[in-house]
């Protein structure tokens, strides 16, 4: 299973924003940090503003801050969330597939969808900066 960009990002920036302590990083610096463009970020720092999981100030002094349920939200939820609960392949697309009315590839690939989910149901996004990954990440901003 290949996860969207967006999803990724959505990681990443909380990732980046857990491990900020008091820097509020802007939206175009996690961007550049994040080496995306600045559209995508905006984006996605949008929805997860939307989702609660950040805050986000505007003007002299403004940036982003993570917000405690964005440091203890699922990871699996915010991969649920970003990725949609779509099945993994379209069996009923342009071109539906001969063999819908008969197949067993579909329910077999739903449960493998949902173990991956449910196997990043338990880590929440500080998990996921414990170190080394949290140290490397502060390496990477832009910010001093």
């Amino acid at each position: 299973m290949r996860l969207l960009r967006s999803t990724d990002l959505a990681l990443r920036v909380l990732m980046r924003l857990a491990v900020a302590g008091d820097s509020t990083p802007t939206t175009r610096e996690v961007a550049s940090d994040m080496d995306v463009p600045y559209t995508h970020a905006a984006k996605v720092v949008a929805e997860l503003q939307h989702l609660g999981l950040l805050a986000a100030r505007r003007g002299r002094g403004g940036g982003l801050t993570l917000t405690e349920a964005g440091g203890t939200a699922s990871v699996g939820a915010v991969v649920r969330t970003f990725e949609g609960d779509g099945d993994v392949v379209d069996c009923e697309g342009a071109a539906p597939c001969p063999l819908h009315s008969a197949c067993r590839l579909r329910g077999a690939l739903r449960r493998a969808q949902e173990a991956f989910f449910a196997s990043l149901d338990p880590l929440t996004v500080r998990d996921m900066v414990a170190a080394p990954t949290g140290p490397l990440l502060l390496g990477i901003s832009s910010r001093p």
